[in-house]
């Protein structure tokens, strides 16, 4: 099974993953050809091979066009931006797994702000730009045929950032939502290294595992650009390669004891319990132990 080992070590932005995976390979066509099927214009994507701090990496920047009042931001509910995927031909795992992201990001900006979901009206995250990085992401990982994605940390960033709700500190509220259970840490950058679309990438794909996963075997290594320029990578890196899992859906792990000195009516109740913890079977063999004689022992 293809997986991805996600290295955050300088954050997650939507652009970061879309580009590390568009490093990994992906053609930029096949990428603009699927993106067309969103029938979704008033954008410029960029995409260009930069240097962050001597480490070569795609950077993806999605531009918008700005209207005769100099705005490029849209508002856009829940409801609308899925309506705008599940209308285009994309395929049905883009579709469902972009939707499954949104829905993440959703989630966690109506949990911030104590309002429903429903009521949810993405600023910054539900623009035009937010939706390219989303299903971009979607379409790069069916293209790689990524079965499973892995995480150990991500680095966020600290300080403060200027949103359309004001000063925020670093990790966004958001972001900061949709991180746990995911370990993170603030490091020593005073920038926003986590945005919540990255975030959300993570908490609606990524399984969290203290280090690479065993088994997994590397295949290509890419690298994600992110805006800022500082005095280590502002880079994601992606390890894609193959997982060999231990055993086959058909293969069963089989645990076995030794119980001494028990009274046999607890055995009924043992067994309810362990068909509850969700065995498949259970059962009871008799044996005869033998004690070996002690001057035996000492030999």
């Amino acid at each position: 099974m293809n997986a991805l080992y996600i290295d955050a070590f300088s954050g997650i932005s939507g652009n970061m993953f879309m580009g590390a995976l568009l490093d990994l390979g992906v053609p930029e066509k096949h990428l603009r050809l699927q993106l067309e099927k969103l029938h979704i214009h008033g954008y410029d994507m960029q995409i260009s091979k930069v240097s962050k701090a001597g480490i070569g990496a795609t950077y993806v920047n999605v531009k918008l066009h700005c209207d005769e009042h100099g705005r490029h931001h849209e508002h856009r509910s829940l409801g609308a931006i899925k309506q705008i995927i599940e209308k285009s031909s994309l395929s049905d795992f883009v579709k469902d797994t972009s939707v499954k992201i949104f829905t993440r990001l959703a989630q966690a900006e109506a949990k911030v702000h104590d309002i429903a979901v429903e009521k949810v009206h993405f600023h910054e995250v539900g623009a035009v730009d937010a939706i390219v990085d989303i299903v971009g992401s979607a379409v790069c990982i069916e293209h790689l045929q990524i079965g499973r994605v892995f995480v150990a940390r991500v680095c966020t960033g600290r300080g403060f950032i200027e949103c359309a709700h004001g000063s925020m500190p670093v990790p966004a509220p958001a972001t900061a939502e949709l991180l746990l259970g995911i370990p993170n840490y603030q490091g020593s950058v005073e920038k926003e290294l986590a945005t919540p679309t990255g975030a959300a990438i993570l908490a609606a794909l990524a399984e969290v595992i203290k280090e690479m996963p065993e088994g997994f075997v590397c295949e290509k290594v890419g690298y994600g650009a992110g805006s800022h320029d500082l005095t280590t990578p502002n880079a994601l890196r992606v390890f894609w390669g193959k997982i060999h899992e231990e055993r086959s859906l058909n293969e069963m792990l089989v645990l076995e004891t030794n119980i001494d000195d028990m009274n046999p009516q607890l055995y009924g109740h043992v067994m309810n319990k362990l068909f509850a913890a969700g065995a498949s079977d259970v059962w009871i063999t008799p044996i005869i132990m033998a004690v070996l004689p002690v001057s035996f022992l000492r030999l």
